[in-house]
């Protein structure tokens, strides 16, 4: 068994790669959705638009096979895109429907402070708002890098981990039964980034 980096073609897949394996895991790189079956954690990486996300991961049959391997409760991460790609809908471009794991719908990033730059690019905090195993030896405060135009706005506040005050402030960490997501990329966030990963992939074996 093994951890699957979802390749739909929107993501740098190799520094993902790179970090997981560091996290001491065993990693398949995979555009065949059939491989799914042999994961025993599923990692959904992305950069780019939501609705060329959905279409990629239709076009690859992904859809299908990661609504099995979450009915089976393989535990899935998703990143930046891939946490967006989690919702109920996405309004980016359009209006596109998503993977529904998480309810709720991916809006703009806006900002009432004519300072902050938008797109949002660099390091900020994340606050915790639920202390879970994912987001264990993670202190208060600790900064992750983030790209990103739009964020997740979840129907219910349960499934809230973490928030990050930057523009009007957004929802950064997720998480609902198998199922995890982080704005930010963990593998582009120094050690505590590695900490996340590591928190899912040996804390939530199947």
């Amino acid at each position: 068994m093994s951890t699957l980096i979802v390749d739909y073609g929107m993501s740098n897949l190799g520094s993902i790669r790179r970090a997981v394996q560091e996290c001491g895991a065993a990693v398949v790189v995979s555009d065949n959705a059939r491989d799914i079956d042999t994961a025993d954690h599923i990692i959904l990486p992305g950069v780019g638009a939501f609705p060329d996300g959905m279409r990629n991961l239709c076009a690859k049959g992904w859809i299908e096979a990661l609504n099995k391997a979450v009915a089976k409760g393989i535990p899935l991460l998703g990143i930046c895109l891939g946490m967006q790609l989690l919702s109920s809908r996405g309004y980016e471009e359009g209006d596109t429907e998503g993977l529904n794991f998480i309810p709720g719908e991916v809006r703009r990033l806006v900002s009432q402070n004519k300072n902050e730059r938008l797109p949002h690019v660099g390091w900020n905090e994340l606050y915790v708002r639920k202390r879970t195993k994912f987001l264990e030896n993670i202190p208060d405060g600790t900064d992750f890098y983030f790209v990103h135009s739009y964020h997740f706005v979840p129907e219910t506040k349960s499934d809230i981990l973490a928030e990050t005050y930057y523009g009007d402030g957004f929802v950064c960490v997720l998480e609902r039964g198998n199922v995890f997501g982080t704005q930010f990329h963990p593998e582009k966030s120094g050690q505590m980034g590695f900490q996340i990963l590591k928190n899912f992939l040996t804390i939530y074996e199947v």
